[in-house]
């Protein structure tokens, strides 16, 4: 089973920038809006160490994902540290191959969802930030179409 993050350490954190009523100025922007407000990685580094160790994680630092639970692309926050969390290797993962992360598609489906009308934005948070193994089956979504790559998370 896919790794799925604590509830009580990694609840998932929404940005108040991002509501339901401005996605389309802001996470279904064209040309991309995560890169806009992603954090910068001499940030990050420090912040994934920290959250590894107290998460237990042991493994290779390359082979874990600092991940945001909502993911920046369906307006999940991006500093709060209730929403970030080290993701560590699906099964199947090559160690030394870096992350393998599955819920990347997952957040692309809720996306593209959100942006053409067949979830809304809290319904799409909320059902990732509970477990995004099922948040696609939950809000009854599989849509292999592409969505702005460039953007995912």
């Amino acid at each position: 089973m896919p790794p799925l993050p604590d509830p009580t350490c990694t609840p998932g954190a929404v940005s108040p920038a991002v509501t339901q009523a401005n996605i389309k100025d802001t996470i279904c922007k064209p040309g991309g809006y995560t890169s806009t407000i992603r954090p910068p990685v001499n940030i990050t580094g420090k912040e994934k160490t920290a959250n590894a160790a107290s998460y237990g994680y042991t493994g290779p630092m390359g082979d874990g994902e600092y991940d945001h639970l909502i993911s920046l692309q369906l307006g999940g926050d991006p500093n709060d540290p209730r929403n970030l969390w080290v993701e560590p290797p699906s099964p199947g993962h090559v160690p030394g191959k870096g992350p393998n992360n599955p819920k990347d598609s997952v957040e692309t489906h809720l996306h593209t969802a959100i942006c053409k009308g067949k979830t809304t934005l809290a319904a799409a948070q909320q059902a990732i930030a509970t477990d995004w193994t099922t948040a696609e089956s939950k809000l009854g979504i599989k849509d292999s179409s592409p969505s702005d790559a460039a953007d995912s998370e």
